[in-house]
């Protein structure tokens, strides 16, 4: 599961807790994103288990199986809506295994919801699976949360050396897709403009954003710290830390809305409606220009012209940031 679904799914455990505080919940997660689950509250446990992509892979399926079974489950809810993300579930014989029809499921999954076409979005197929059957659904589902302990943080600013007095606003350049991606030069020139306002500038995100940082740095001068990597619990405690944030419409906003953090949401290819965070942010930035292919949901422009990103300005950006930095409460 991609970050920003991950954390749109705490919905669903929020849901749980309201109508059963005292039930545990477990999360089957991918060490990607494990990190996640210790800042999730009512999480009781993570389960790690890094499936492939792409195959079956019935024996690893097997091996899952043969872990959950010990624990006793007496429901399991199946966000994905592929037939095997019901397997290891199925072969661990959890009585309760709640579910969209999704590819014919049949069997494996034996709480079947159906209405799949009538639920657009990806939050209101998953959330549906923690209401009793034929419940009505609230007006709004419980926004995500991320509970983020300030002594965590500051103990990650003293080992990282970003002790210093000035504001932090933090960028996430990085998306699946190049599509999604606002240009690196005009992250660098919002760099740029924060820096010679007194902005420190932490750039976020994971290894397959490096060169993007470092155009970003190259354009925005010695203020810019490039603080991408591979542990995904370094961007949410800069995150956490930070005191405005801008970026794409990938996972990482999602982290930001989910702590609270003043954050500006970047949408080319996506449309902000389906995809955007439940939790409220700063300011959503689209094109104003008539951009007829928009949008298209894909992760490469196959126009050629990216124009549903590239018709942004770094002016539109940098102002939404200034404007954000400026309303938080004191």
């Amino acid at each position: 599961m991609w970050i920003g679904d991950f954390v749109r799914c705490h919905s669903v455990v929020r849901l749980l807790k309201e109508q059963d505080p005292d039930r545990p919940i477990d999360v089957l997660t991918t060490a990607m994103v494990a990190p996640l689950l210790d800042y999730m509250p009512g999480v009781h446990k993570g389960v790690v288990a890094d499936l492939p992509r792409g195959r079956l892979a019935f024996a690893e399926h097997r091996a899952l199986a043969a872990r959950l079974k010990p624990e006793g489950y007496g429901q399991a809810l199946i966000m994905s809506r592929k037939w095997k993300a019901a397997l290891a579930p199925f072969l661990a014989g959890i009585p309760v295994r709640t579910g969209l029809l999704g590819e014919m499921r049949f069997g494996v999954v034996n709480d079947l919801r159906f209405g799949e076409k009538r639920l657009p979005r990806m939050i209101d197929q998953c959330a549906v699976l923690a209401l009793p059957r034929n419940a009505p659904r609230p007006a709004e589902w419980p926004v995500p949360q991320l509970v983020v302990p300030a002594a965590e943080v500051s103990a990650w600013r003293q080992r990282l050396g970003l002790t210093g007095g000035r504001p932090v606003a933090a960028l996430a350049p990085g998306a699946v897709g190049p599509s999604k991606r606002w240009p690196a030069e005009y992250y660098g020139e919002v760099a740029r403009q924060l820096a010679a306002e007194g902005f420190e500038i932490w750039v976020l995100g994971g290894p397959g954003e490096k060169a993007q940082a470092e155009e970003i740095a190259g354009r925005g001068g010695e203020r810019v710290r490039d603080l991408t990597g591979t542990d995904l619990r370094n961007a949410i405690l800069g995150l956490a830390a930070a005191d405005v944030v801008a970026s794409n419409d990938s996972g990482l906003l999602h982290v930001a809305a989910a702590i609270g953090t003043p954050t500006v949401g970047i949408f080319g290819p996506t449309s902000a409606w389906h995809w955007a965070p439940l939790n409220p942010i700063a300011a959503t930035i689209e094109t104003t220009t008539d951009v007829p292919c928009r949008p298209c949901h894909k992760p490469t422009c196959r126009m050629g012209h990216h124009a549903c990103m590239r018709d942004i300005p770094a002016a539109r950006v940098l102002a939404a940031v200034q404007h954000a930095r400026r309303t938080v409460p004191a």
